[in-house]
């Protein structure tokens, strides 16, 4: 490695060499400038050092000059399509599936409401389903301890309508009245049945009160309504006994109802929160794409451009095509 003080020597040898002066006269110059010298020459040697490329030493030259890099240079900028902006394309599609992700992708704060609401509307809805559940096994035991518990044989269970037919009337009816050959329907009026036969005789016989021939076709018409909207034996109920208990279910099944009514609510509620997540986010990356692209406003225009001299042909055959 040349030191300064050894590269000054062998600078005044040439100098000597050429001037023709000797070296010892101008050794003094050497030993008086020697500590100059070295303020010089170490930061610049320090400086190399760091700014030194991976794989050479501070003490291999250096080709080219030597320049330090700045702050500003250094910084690669990023072209427009690796914009943080363009990046977050695909935030609108995760807040439509969990409401705040794409706020949460997009850095806003306001990601933290987005899932509180979201979270207490599952709440809510998952405390009405309850609700609504044990609500509906109520009024379903009361009926089969109650209306339905002293009519024998097996009791299955039957659907939304047939609970709803309970509530609103004291008793089933019998299926068939006469135990003989064929349907004898039941001709109580107050009951189910009663009234489903009434119907059918209005609709297909000619007077309710008269029946026609039993093989006409208005005979088999109006039975055949009935034996399709008759209660069976099978889910036959009475209230009569206990007027009460028929009260009590009534509040059962209308709690029951409620609760499932507001689960509806509840679901609607959730989709507009994902609605308006999503919305959020696409208007806000639409205005980071806006900022982020010069001379833009992020939207989508569509326009046309037609020449003056276009537009002046255009005048002219309108006002050409009256005469023509």
């Amino acid at each position: 490695m040349v030191t300064p003080r050894g590269a000054c020597a062998t600078a005044v040898t040439l100098l000597a060499a050429f001037t023709g002066a000797s070296a010892q006269t101008l050794g003094g110059v050497v030993d008086t400038t020697a500590a100059t010298q070295r303020a010089i020459v170490a930061p610049r040697i320090v400086a190399r050092a760091f700014t030194a490329a991976p794989g050479r030493t501070a003490s291999q030259p250096e080709v080219g000059p030597s320049r330090a890099p700045s702050a500003g240079i250094a910084r690669r900028v990023a072209p427009a399509d690796e914009s943080p902006a363009r990046s977050d394309w695909w935030a609108p599609a995760a807040s439509a599936l969990v409401p705040g992700a794409g706020q949460a992708r997009l850095r806003q704060d306001r990601f933290v409401a987005y899932l509180a609401v979201e979270g207490f509307l599952w709440a809510r809805y998952a405390v009405d389903h309850r609700a609504g559940v044990e609500e509906r096994n109520r009024y379903r035991d009361l009926a089969l301890r109650v209306s339905r518990a002293p009519f024998p044989g097996p009791k299955p269970q039957g659907d939304f309508e047939y609970y709803e037919r309970m509530e609103h009337w004291i008793a089933s009816g019998v299926y068939d009245s006469d135990p003989g050959p064929g349907i004898t329907p039941e001709s109580d009026t107050t009951t189910f049945n009663g009234a489903m036969w009434l119907l059918a005789r209005k609709t297909f016989w000619p007077a309710p009160d008269t029946p026609p021939p039993a093989g006409s076709d208005a005979y088999a018409s109006a039975l055949l309504f009935y034996q399709r909207y008759a209660v069976l034996p099978q889910f036959q109920w009475s209230w009569r006994t206990s007027p009460l208990h028929q009260d009590i279910y009534r509040r059962h099944i209308r709690a029951s109802n409620d609760a499932f009514r507001r689960t509806i609510t509840d679901l609607g509620a959730v989709i507009a929160n994902h609605v308006l997540s999503t919305v959020d986010a696409y208007v806000s990356l639409r205005l980071r794409l806006r900022d982020a692209t010069p001379n833009s406003d992020a939207g989508i225009d569509v326009g046309t451009s037609v020449s003056f001299s276009r537009l002046g042909t255009l005048a002219r055959h309108a006002r050409l095509a009256p005469h023509e």
